[in-house]
C-alpha cells in the first residue's frame, strides 16, 4: 500500500508545491493539507513547507502555530505517532509550536542567503534521516532570512547528548546558527526540523544535486518497518 505523506498549505506557502513533488518522486503519494481544515485526512506522515506562512508577521511561524490544522498534529507529534518533517519556515512552526526546542533567528548577517550548501548528517536513525550514513555529506540548497537556530546553553548541551542534532552547516557558518546546527530532532525521532531544502535536492536537472531526495525515502523506510522513530 503506497504511503500517504501530507503537505500542509498555509497563506504564504511558497514551497509546498516542491515539497509534495519530492514526496512523489520518493515513491508516495502527496497528499494536500489545507491550514484552516482540522482534518489531517488519515495521513501517515506530514510535510510542514517552507515560505512565509501568514506574511512571518510577529514571529516567523507565529501564527500558523495557531492554525486549525496544528490542533490536530501537534498532539499526534507530540505522542510519537505522527512523523512530522518542518523545512525552513516549517522548522520555525514546529519550534514555535514547542514541539522542537529552540528558535530560529535572523541571520547573523542581517541578510537572505540563498546558496547551494553543504550539511554534514549527524542522526541518521530518525524517520527522516535513516536513507543516510553517519558522517555523510550532502548538497542542498539554503534559502532564508531567519535562519539561525538559537537555544540556550542547557538545551543545546542536551541536544547534543541525546543525539538530537541531525544536521550540521558544513564550511562557513552561514546564518549564525550555534553549534553549526541546521537541523534537530524531538525526542522520539520522529520529528525533525531542518533550515535548508531538500525538496529543491531531488532532480539533476533542477538542482544542485539530488541529495535531498534521502529525506522523503527515509520516511517510507520508516514507515515500511513499522518500528518506532529513535534518536
Amino acid at each position: 500500500m503506497t504511503a500517504r505523506v501530507g503537505v500542509v498549505t498555509f497563506p504564504g506557502s511558497l514551497d509546498d508545491k516542491d515539497a509534495a513533488r519530492a514526496v512523489s518522486l520518493a515513491g508516495a503519494e502527496p497528499v494536500p493539507l489545507w491550514h484552516a481544515d482540522a482534518d489531517l485526512k488519515g495521513v501517515d506522515a506530514v510535510v510542514l513547507p517552507g515560505g512565509f506562512s501568514y506574511g512571518d508577521y510577529l514571529r516567523c511561524g507565529a501564527i500558523a502555530r495557531f492554525a486549525p490544522l496544528m490542533s490536530e498534529l501537534v498532539p499526534a507529534a507530540r505522542s510519537g505517532a505522527l512523523p512530522v518533517l518542518g523545512i525552513c519556515n516549517g522548522f520555525q512552526i514546529l519550534c514555535e509550536s514547542h514541539l522542537l526546542p529552540g528558535a530560529l533567528t535572523r541571520n547573523s548577517s542581517l541578510r537572505f542567503v540563498n546558496r547551494d550548501q553543504v550539511l554534514r548528517m549527524e542522526n541518521t536513525s530518525t524517520a527522516w534521516t535513516n536513507a543516510y550514513d553517519e558522517g555523510q555529506e550532502i548538497l542542498v540548497v539554503l534559502k532564508s532570512g531567519e535562519g539561525g537556530y538559537v537555544a540556550d546553553e542547557a538545551t543545546l548541551d542536551r541536544l547534543e547528548a541525546e543525539g538530537r542534532v541531525i544536521a550540521r552547516y558544513v564550511g562557513a557558518n552561514p546564518n549564525g546558527s550555534r553549534r553549526d546546527i541546521a537541523g534537530v530532532a524531538n525526542e522520539h525521532g520522529n520529528v525533525v526540523g531542518l533550515m535548508p531544502h531538500p525538496e529543491h535536492a531531488v532532480e539533476a536537472l533542477t538542482g544542485p544535486s539530488t541529495e535531498g531526495l534521502g529525506f522523503f525515502t527515509s520516511i517510507l523506510s520508516h514507515l515500511a518497518s513499522g518500528t518506532p522513530a529513535q534518536v
